[in-house]
């Protein structure tokens, strides 16, 4: 029976659901089509005509994960509201559902081996990131810490403090990422560890950032 546009395009995003999800929650190569199509409830011939190939797929699905973000699309949100987001993403809720949360975290190694075409789906995915979070350090009232760079990233704010925002975005976000990949690494061994690894950086990372505001 012939499948309608409607049909056909609804099918397809399920594969691409499917696929982001499995893919962060297993890794790339321990994921094969098979599995993503049973879990969309398709055949596995189906996959085919919709993705070119395995890498396609892979590509997109990762892009698909992106739609995943630390900081809203929208930005523009109060700076109290960073702590909260830093709390979230270093969470146990976070740490025991890779699957629906950063893939950053959940594929940046894999992404690292998989070549220049994947590799260009994490740089643009990770730059939005930064940007976003850079707007949220920007939208906050508290004095930026000063860089010597006058570099322009398209915010509002003087050269020195844009650069300023995004070098400390950059610092905050790689090192949520590493901390959430040592939580997720220890979690199953020592699971106090892990909970150590998330609350000692989240009272650090939140510390750091309240530091401008109280010394200004």
């Amino acid at each position: 029976m012939k499948v309608s546009k409607a049909q056909a395009a609804e099918n397809r995003q399920g594969i691409l659901d499917a696929a982001a999800r499995l893919y962060r929650e297993r890794g790339l190569t321990g994921v094969g089509v098979a599995d993503i199509t049973r879990d969309a409830g398709l055949t596995h011939g189906g996959l085919y005509r919709h993705f070119e190939s395995k890498d396609a797929l892979v590509r997109e699905a990762c892009a698909r994960a992106f739609d995943w973000s630390i900081a809203p699309l929208d930005g523009h949100t109060p700076n109290a509201n960073v702590a909260d987001r830093i709390r979230s993403y270093l969470s146990p809720q976070h740490r025991d559902a890779p699957g629906s949360g950063c893939p950053v975290a959940a594929l940046a190694v894999d992404a690292a081996r998989a070549g220049p075409e994947l590799s260009a789906v994490f740089a643009a995915g990770i730059e939005r990131n930064i940007q976003r979070f850079t707007q949220l350090l920007v939208d906050t009232a508290a004095p930026p810490p000063q860089a010597d760079t006058g570099a322009d990233t398209g915010t509002e704010a003087t050269p020195p403090a844009a650069a300023a925002h995004r070098a400390r975005a950059i610092e905050v976000l790689a090192t949520m990422v590493g901390g959430l990949v040592l939580a997720r690494a220890t979690a199953a061994a020592q699971p106090a560890l892990s909970q150590e690894l998330l609350t000692t950086l989240q009272e650090q990372l939140i510390a750091l950032l309240e530091e401008p505001r109280r010394n200004g």
